[in-house]
């Protein structure tokens, strides 16, 4: 005999609507030139004298659920996941939620060796992170003004660099990639280290590389939003009940 759902039994789907997405544009795939042949399980047809792809947005809730629930997993074994987002457009929007969920983030172009020469990486962030602290504490003002002037410009190019990892002090138990084929380095390095891999996949991308792939529009921002949006309320939910 099947039982029936109840409330306590019933999964969550985190409020994840089909026409939601469709008016974020997470339906829109590329050409039908640049499909991944591994892309294809998830397409639904094709739109326009463009031949665009178009995403089955049934498909993309199902994996999206699946995605918010490791999320979720995460959070609450206190393990850490890093926010990777390097396109330009979306840089701004990566950042905000990584810095409202209080996670590691990636905005810039990806250090190479990041996850696979991690202690080094971690050498450059302490000296990153002592400069500022000197700075702040006004000890690098007995430098002359050109002395100082070449300090500021390491520190903000220091910044850049390492302004969104400085307090990741282990190694992430897991990425978050917005783009694969963007940050293919980053998902390169992350499978080398084991590491557990969620990601955006657009048409154009190979969704067997990663964990828990979402197919969806990595390139709009209103489509890379509404999947950040889904990610920042399972995150903070999930801590205030911690």
């Amino acid at each position: 005999m099947i039982e029936k759902e109840t409330a306590k039994t019933k999964k969550p789907d985190y409020g994840i609507s089909p026409d939601e997405m469709a008016e974020a544009g997470v339906y829109f795939g590329h050409r039908i030139s640049k499909c991944h042949p591994k892309m294809k399980p998830y397409i639904l047809g094709v739109k326009g004298s463009d031949h665009i792809n178009i995403i089955d947005l049934e498909q993309t809730k199902i994996f999206l659920i699946k995605a918010l629930d490791y999320v979720k997993e995460l959070v609450q074994e206190g393990k850490t996941i890093l926010l990777v987002g390097t396109k330009i457009p979306t840089k701004k929007i990566v950042q905000e939620t990584a810095e409202a969920c209080g996670l590691p983030y990636v905005v810039q172009r990806w250090i190479g060796g990041a996850l696979t020469n991690f202690k080094i990486i971690r050498k450059r962030i302490e000296y990153f992170k002592e400069l500022e602290q000197k700075k702040a504490s006004g000890e690098l003002d007995k430098y002359t003004k050109k002395e100082q002037l070449e300090l500021d410009k390491e520190l903000s190019r220091l910044a850049t660099k390492f302004g969104g990892i400085k307090d990741m002090d282990k190694m992430p138990d897991a990425l978050l990639v917005l783009d694969m084929c963007q940050d293919t380095l980053a998902v390169k390095e992350a499978k080398m280290k084991g590491l557990k891999i969620i990601a955006i996949a657009d048409t154009n991308a190979d969704p067997t590389k990663v964990d828990f792939p979402i197919p969806a529009n990595d390139d709009a921002i209103t489509s890379v939003r509404y999947i950040l949006e889904k990610v920042k309320s399972v995150i903070l939910e999930t801590k205030a009940k911690k």
